[in-house]
C-alpha cells in the first residue's frame, strides 16, 4: 500500500517581532525539532470498472490527539470539500488541513494536466485521501498534565509522556465538550500542520519528488520547495481569513533562516478566494505571480542551544497585539517611526553579531571553542578575562555585542507595548527574562515574536542549559524539550508511531 509522511517544523522568531510584517525589515526564524507530521494514504485499494465516471471521491482526515474523524466527498471538478460527517463533527472542522487539501489538489491538477503522470493523478484521487495529522507535544501546553501525575515543572517530566499525547479539550459548565481551544506554546502549529499535510499530497500525487534525506548528496530541487511554499502560503492564507507575514511558512518549508516577507499581494486573489473564485483560478494566480520574499540560511552558531519555557500565565492574542501596534503607528506615525528605526537597528546588529559568532567558529574553531566552554561557567561580566589575545578577544566582542542587542532589543519592544497599550514584554516576564540573563552562560534571553505570555526564550552557552531549565522550574517555568533544528519540510521514512520520532525525506511503502 502506497504511503506517503511528510513533516514540518515549527518556529521561533528570534527577532523581527512586528517589524517583519512590513518589507524590507527582515527577522531571524529558527526552525526546530517539533514537527506537524501528516500521513496520506489511499482509502480504496481497488477501484470499480466505472469508477472513471464517479464525480466525486472520498477524503477523510483523522487527528488522533483530539480522537476525531471526519468525512468528506470531494469533487473532481473543482477539487472542494463537502463535510459528510454528523453535524457535531462539522463545527469543528480543521479550515487549514481543508484548504491544504483543496490547494494541492488544485495545484497537482495545474501542473500535471499535460503530464505523463496525470493518469496516476487521477488514479490516486480516485482511489480517495486519508489524511492523518500529528503534532509532536511541544507544540501544545501539557503542564496540567504533569501537574496531575504529581511531577516536577521539568523538560524530564515532558519526555515522560508519550509521543503525541491527547490533547484536553475544554469544556462548558455542564461539563459538555465545546470547540477545543487548546493551549498553545506559539510554535506556529498552523503553519506546520498546513506545510505538511501540503508536501504529503503533493509528493504521494506524483507532483514534487523530495529526495531521503540520509541521502545527503541528492539535493532537493528548489522548484519542488518552492511549489510546497506558494501553495502552503495560500492555502494558510485563505484558512485564517488574512494574509500575515508568512515567516512561520516559509520556515516550515526552508528552515531555519533570515526572512523577509513577500508582497502581499502576489495573495491578491486568496483574499477573494471565498467570495468568487475556484481554487484552481486562484492557484493559477498564485503560481504565475511575483513571489518577492527573500530567504536567507541561518542558523545559531555552533555550541549554542536554544531553549524555550512555558511561564503558564496565560496565552496572548498575536493578533489583537498586532492590530494595537498598527493602531499606535497611525495615530503617532513619528514616534512610532523613531522606535521602529532603533528596533531595527538592534536587530540587525544582532544578526550581525552571531554571523560573525558563526563565521569566527568555522575559521578558529579551537580558539572559539575554548572561549564558549569557558564562557558557559561564567557571568557575562567575566567573560572578558578570557580575552587575552586578539583572536580571543574577537570572540568575546562578538558575545558582549550580542547580548548589549539583546537588552536594546527588549527595550524598544517594551517601550512599543507601553505606547500601544498591549504587553509584548509583561513586567512579570521583565523579571523572569533579567533573572535569566543573569546566569551564567546565558547568551540572549526574551520572548519571540509578538511576545505576550506565551513563551519566553534564551540561548545558552556549551553545557549551561541545565541551569537555566532548573531556575525557571523553580520559578513554575515549564522548560519545553525545543530545539533549533535548521531542516525544512521533509517526507518521513515511515509512520511516526511506529518506532518514536524519525527523521528523513522518502516516499515509503509500508
Amino acid at each position: 500500500m502506497a504511503v506517503v509522511v511528510a513533516s514540518a517544523p515549527g518556529k521561533v522568531l528570534l527577532t523581527g517581532g512586528y517589524l517583519i510584517l512590513e518589507r524590507p525589515n527582515a527577522g531571524i526564524v529558527l526552525s526546530t525539532n517539533a514537527r506537524f507530521y501528516a500521513i496520506i494514504k489511499p482509502i480504496h485499494q481497488d477501484l470499480k470498472s466505472d469508477s472513471s465516471l464517479w464525480s466525486w471521491t472520498d477524503v477523510k482526515l483523522t487527528s488522533p490527539q483530539l480522537s476525531r474523524q471526519t468525512e468528506y466527498k470531494m469533487s473532481l471538478k473543482n477539487s472542494t470539500l463537502q463535510c459528510i460527517s454528523p453535524r457535531q463533527l462539522r463545527d469543528l472542522a480543521n479550515p487549514f488541513v481543508e484548504q491544504a487539501v483543496q490547494y494541492a489538489i488544485a495545484a497537482a491538477h495545474t501542473i500535471l494536466v499535460e503530464s505523463s503522470q496525470k493518469d496516476l493523478l487521477h488514479k490516486r484521487i480516485l482511489q480517495g485521501l486519508d489524511i492523518t495529522i500529528l503534532g509532536s507535544n511541544d507544540f501544545y501546553s501539557y503542564r496540567n498534565q504533569v501537574e496531575a501525575r504529581g511531577l516536577p515543572l521539568t523538560p524530564e517530566a515532558l519526555a515522560s509522556l508519550p509521543p503525541f499525547s491527547p490533547i484536553t479539550f475544554n469544556s462548558d459548565a455542564n461539563g459538555a465538550n465545546c470547540k477545543p481551544e487548546v493551549a498553545k506554546t506559539g510554535l506556529g502549529s498552523s503553519a506546520a500542520m498546513t506545510t505538511a499535510v501540503v508536501a504529503a499530497l503533493l509528493q504521494y500525487l506524483g507532483v514534487v519528488k523530495l529526495p531521503l534525506s540520509s541521502n545527503t548528496l541528492l539535493r532537493v530541487e528548489s522548484e519542488d520547495l518552492d511549489l510546497v511554499h506558494m501553495v502552503a502560503q495560500s492555502a494558510h492564507c485563505i484558512a485564517q481569513g488574512k494574509v500575515g507575514s508568512g515567516f512561520d511558512v516559509s520556515s516550515a518549508v526552508y528552515g531555519s533562516q533570515r526572512y523577509v516577507r513577500f508582497s502581499p499581494g502576489v495573495l491578491s486573489s486568496a483574499q477573494v478566494a471565498a467570495n468568487c473564485l475556484s481554487s484552481q483560478e486562484v492557484i493559477t494566480d498564485v503560481l504565475k505571480g511575483k513571489w518577492d520574499h527573500e530567504k536567507a540560511k541561518f542558523s545559531l552558531p555552533p555550541l549554542m542551544t536554544l531553549v524555550l519555557g512555558e511561564p503558564g500565565s496565560g496565552g496572548s492574542s498575536t493578533p489583537s497585539m498586532v492590530g494595537a501596534v498598527k493602531k499606535w503607528q497611525a495615530s503617532e506615525p513619528q514616534k512610532s517611526q523613531e522606535t521602529w528605526k532603533k528596533l531595527s537597528d538592534a536587530n540587525s546588529f544582532l544578526e550581525r553579531q552571531l554571523n560573525a559568532l558563526s563565521m569566527l567558529a568555522e575559521e578558529q574553531w579551537e580558539t572559539y571553542k575554548y572561549v564558549l566552554n569557558s564562557c558557559s561557567n561564567l557571568h557575562s561580566e567575566k567573560w572578558k578575562e578570557h580575552a587575552s589575545d586578539g583572536r580571543k578577544e574577537a570572540v568575546v566582542k562578538a558575545l558582549l555585542g550580542a547580548r548589549d542587542s539583546i537588552v536594546n532589543i527588549r527595550c524598544h519592544m517594551r517601550k512599543m507595548g507601553d505606547e500601544a497599550g498591549v504587553p509584548i514584554e509583561p513586567e512579570s516576564q521583565t523579571k523572569l527574562l533579567d533573572a535569566t540573563m543573569n546566569i551564567e552562560g546565558v547568551l540572549l534571553a526574551g520572548v519571540p515574536g509578538a511576545g505576550g505570555f506565551d513563551a519566553i526564550f534564551a540561548v545558552t552557552l556549551g553545557e549551561s542549559t541545565n541551569k537555566v531549565t532548573n531556575m525557571w522550574s523553580s520559578r513554575g517555568v515549564m522548560s519545553l524539550l525545543v530545539r533549533e533544528d535548521p531542516r525544512g519540510v521533509s517526507i518521513e521514512n515511515e509512520d511516526p508511531r511506529i518506532r518514536g520520532i524519525s527523521s528523513g525525506i522518502s516516499s515509503v511503502h509500508i
